[in-house]
């Protein structure tokens, strides 16, 4: 099989490109601009393209199959070649579809939580050394890859994104995989450039759980209203499972499962949830509850989810992917819970779209009303990008409702707020699906004033 990539560098894109060539077939790819990790992962492949751009020689009629990613546009040169030949053209996940539909289909849905929920399933299943196939959206510990795709494997784990599926393709991922046994973690308004409305957000939902294949199972959380009002009047043909948060105790930052005490390495309730949902598709996929609780004891988190940079002085430092309101006060009140005795400072760099548009900032209201400090950060260069009106301090301090909120725009005035703040009993919480203007967080943790 000859498989070509259109758009080969996206994060999703790159790791199914290896995926394949792991798997035996030729590969290959093109992309405008490709960055790290992605260049060194597929050079190390030898899957790296030669040169940046696009190239309608790349489109022979000897390929089986035109893969195209969503950074893509509908005038792409190579897609119009490989349409006007006739190829085969899938968007990425028609592909995964396609590679998997002879296999057990797992599919995580939900506005939050779908990472985590995936790399629980997927750590458990790794502890016990089954054999699975994967789709995830971060880099897990124990995976060299975010997407594994093999003749043997019975079972696939996919994260399920709500997302376009691609340029010319405007369906939601999440709706293309088919999924036997389904989760939807929640829902809160996202993607507000494709849907609209809070009412078409909702609906791609009542989409995916008619895509659930008849006689499989939906398993769902019972925390959200919204969410139970879709399960309740949805009419397919699955058996629904409710959710929630497990009995737990919280000693000296440290949350147990209980009766048992099992010590955990996460925490928050949102964390707690998620744990809830992997424990009840493991069951379904043969792995005991005394089983998954022995191994979800040394699960330590997703990437950038609560995840622990510096620790010391009684002062905890986090990174966490939070950007959306929901996650946003969920993260906050989940670590002023852990450590009820400490304060805390919450960073947030508003990133996406939907963050960046006025209409939709007024969602924030009230979301860090927990953190004894907020400060709210947006990178003046992604208004310029986005081509959008920037905010200013009033903006966000109106948005959020609170005139102590802090604002900033450039990196540098960020970091100089930080390291001018003594930490000592006092935890530092950073939030964002960007990169706070590429400040190096693990430096700037380390050099915090810590000290008592």
């Amino acid at each position: 099989m000859h498989i070509h990539f259109i758009a080969i560098g996206g994060s999703a894109m790159h790791n199914l490109a290896i995926a394949l060539h792991k798997k035996g077939y030729q590969v290959t790819g093109s992309d405008d601009v490709i960055f790290e990790p992605s260049a060194g992962r597929l050079a190390k492949y030898g899957i790296l393209p030669a040169q940046l751009g696009w190239n309608e020689d790349n489109i022979t009629p000897n390929l089986d199959a035109v893969i195209l990613g969503m950074h893509a546009l509908t005038d792409n040169p190579e897609l119009l070649k490989a349409q006007k030949m006739g190829l085969k053209i899938y968007s990425y996940p028609e592909y995964i579809y396609e590679q998997t539909k002879n296999k057990l289909r797992v599919v995580i849905g939900g506005s939050h939580g779908k990472t985590t929920i995936t790399s629980m399933i997927l750590h458990v299943l790794n502890y016990y050394k089954r054999d699975f196939d994967y789709l995830v959206g971060a880099q897990l510990a124990g995976f060299e890859t975010m997407v594994k795709i093999t003749a043997e494997a019975p079972l696939i784990v996919i994260e399920g994104d709500e997302y376009l599926a691609s340029p010319i393709d405007r369906r939601p991922k999440f709706h293309l995989y088919k999924a036997n046994i389904a989760v939807i973690s929640g829902i809160a308004w996202d993607h507000i450039n494709v849907f609209k409305t809070y009412a078409d957000y909702v609906k791609q939902f009542e989409l995916f759980i008619d895509t659930i294949q008849p006689g499989g199972k939906l398993i769902y959380c019972k925390a959200d209203h919204d969410l139970v009002k879709v399960v309740d009047e949805a009419t397919a043909d699955v058996e629904k499972i409710g959710y929630g948060i497990p009995e737990h105790l919280i000693k000296d930052g440290i949350t147990y499962l209980m009766p048992e005490e099992i010590p955990l390495k996460i925490f928050g309730d949102h964390n707690l949830m998620n744990l809830n949902a992997a424990k009840l598709i493991c069951a379904q996929l043969n792995v005991n509850n005394e089983q998954f609780d022995a191994a979800i004891q040394s699960f330590t988190g997703a990437a950038k989810r609560l995840e622990l940079l510096v620790s010391r002085n009684k002062t905890n430092v986090y990174k966490d992917f939070a950007h959306s309101p929901s996650k946003l006060k969920a993260t906050i009140e989940a670590v002023k819970a852990q450590f009820p005795d400490r304060k805390l400072t919450a960073c947030i760099e508003l990133h996406t779209f939907s963050s960046l548009n006025k209409d939709f900032l007024v969602q924030y209201a009230h979301t860090m009303e927990a953190a004894d400090t907020a400060i709210v950060y947006i990178d003046e260069k992604t208004f310029q990008h986005k081509k959008m009106e920037p905010f200013n301090k009033n903006d966000v301090q109106t948005a959020f409702k609170s005139n102590k909120l802090q604002f900033f725009d450039k990196p540098e005035a960020l970091q100089d707020c930080l390291l001018n703040v003594n930490f000592y009993h006092t935890n530092l919480l950073l939030m964002s699906s960007g990169n706070f203007g590429g400040l190096d967080l693990v430096k700037l943790a380390r050099e915090l004033n810590i000290e008592a």
